[in-house]
């Protein structure tokens, strides 16, 4: 059970990677804020992560 939270975490942290780079390379002046919340989903689904 625990091989398919890290599967499933994997897949979003992968998925979210490219839809950030994506997202930079549109608009540049948003890296801060793109920055900004990706390191606050990756936060937030590693807490969800470890304490389910």
């Amino acid at each position: 059970m625990e091989d398919l939270k890290m599967a499933e975490f994997t897949i979003l942290v992968a998925l979210a990677s490219i839809l950030f780079g994506v997202l930079i390379l549109a608009f540049p002046r948003l890296l801060n804020y793109i920055i900004a919340v990706y390191f606050i989903l990756v936060g937030a689904v590693t807490l969800l992560v470890e304490l389910l």
